[in-house]
């Protein structure tokens, strides 16, 4: 049977089921905006938990380990559970966990209670990537969905830009267990808006029944040569994603080892950050036009260059600013457009397997990175530990990009590409 055969075609789906993409692509950009919230309000929080509890911050780095760990592994179980369940089910219900684990912490009395809701609330934010981006990879032609998981990602990041500022001052004001909760209840709302809101046409799950069993699924998707490129590329770029490991360990070396006051690492935090939304969202762009293998490789080199200046800067606070605006424009732009490259590879059948495998891999495994940058913390003191985890970091970036070499994508004209669009 051919993929053809396997896949209906989008447009057909979409418009069959009246389904309007664009309205799914905004709603998912608002939840996302609200799991990065809370993303980008927890490096604060360390700051504040950190002193409270008597812990250190290896502890930190280990817990956000365990909590990526716990979040990707949970990534593989959703190949099975979108043959299941509705996509925006799936997504609901991951919502209303995560945004209620983000408040429990603030009722925890001690690290380990703490660190239970952390965790528990990052695995309920685990499908938005994976079963989100499958979604709209379903709802969105090929030469579009650059642009829509990058809008996905960039919208997402709008809220890591409104946290710094924000969630320092709802720490400060009303202490860091308030500000957990109050930013825990958005994520349950957006959730019961995107069930009440969001139509799918079902044409991944029932392409991936008629192609066979899940066992074959992930089988197909692991002798895939340029697939396995895609996992291993995203387990090396893993050591350095922007969010959810480069963003906790940037606070915390411009407090503990720079000694900048909180106020200022607040807005280098808020600096850095913003670069999430303008540096996806053009990156998607050209990336439409212009492949997306350059793009993802320009993001990789700027990001580990923008490390180096940022190290080498030390206590040199316009180098330190510098450093800070460069880390934002390009940190955030290759993770986007691996996970686009993977959408162009992955055809119907294989789009939940696919996703899910890659996120287990990039997010789960990868997260062990988090772990020995710990443990270079832990053995060697925050002085000399966290310069030398970001000079892997940069390394990461570099090697995430020598994976992606061979792979050979099919690039439209820029003319044709801008006609269609």
């Amino acid at each position: 049977m051919t993929d053809a055969e396997l896949a209906p075609d989008s447009a057909v789906a979409v418009a069959e089921s009246n389904i309007r993409p664009h309205r799914t692509l905004w709603l998912l950009a608002a939840a996302h905006a609200v799991n990065h919230a809370q993303a980008a309000l927890l490096p604060l929080v360390y700051i504040a938990v950190i002193p409270e509890f008597g812990i250190s911050v290896a502890a930190i780095a280990f817990l956000t380990a365990i909590g990526n760990l716990a979040a990707g592994l949970f990534q593989l179980t959703y190949a099975g559970l979108t043959r299941l369940f509705s996509r925006r089910t799936i997504l609901t219900v991951g919502g209303v966990v995560f945004g209620g684990g983000m408040a429990a912490q603030g009722l925890a009395g001690n690290f380990l209670g703490f660190s239970l809701a952390n965790v528990v609330s990052r695995v309920g934010g685990s499908p938005q990537h994976p079963v989100g981006n499958a979604l709209l990879s379903e709802q969105f032609p090929e030469h579009r969905r650059g642009f829509a998981i990058s809008m996905h990602i960039a919208g997402g990041n709008v809220g890591t830009v409104l946290v710094p500022l924000l969630g320092a001052w709802a720490i400060a004001t009303f202490g860091w267990r308030w500000a957990v909760v109050a930013f825990g209840l958005p994520a349950i709302v957006i959730a019961l808006l995107l069930l009440a809101i969001v139509r799918e046409s079902g044409a991944d799950r029932s392409a991936a029944r008629a192609y066979g069993t899940l066992r074959s699924a992930v089988g197909a998707v692991m002798h895939t040569r340029d697939l396995l490129l895609i996992f291993l590329s995203g387990a090396a770029a893993g050591g350095g994603r922007g969010l959810g490991v480069l963003n906790a360990f940037v606070p915390l070396y411009l407090t503990f080892v720079i000694g900048l006051d909180v106020t200022t690492v607040a807005l280098m935090y808020t600096v850095f950050l913003a670069g999430s939304v303008p540096g996806p969202v053009v990156a998607g762009w050209l990336s439409d036009r212009l492949g997306r293998k350059r793009v993802f490789h320009a993001g990789n080199v700027g990001a580990a260059s923008a490390l180096v200046v940022f190290v080498l800067a030390g206590a040199n606070v316009p180098i330190l600013w510098l450093a800070v605006l460069l880390l934002g424009t390009f940190s955030f732009v290759a993770s986007p457009q691996q996970q686009a490259m993977l959408s162009d590879l992955a055809p119907a059948h294989l789009r939940d397997a696919a996703f899910s495998v890659y996120f287990t891999i990039a997010f789960g495994i990868g997260s062990l990175w988090v772990a020995v940058y710990g443990g270079l913390i832990g053995a060697l003191g925050n002085a000399a530990g966290l310069p030398l985890a970001f000079a892997v970091m940069a390394a990461s970036y570099l090697v995430a990009s020598l994976i992606v070499v061979p792979i050979r994508e099919q690039r439209r004209p820029a003319a044709t590409v801008a006609a269609r669009s």
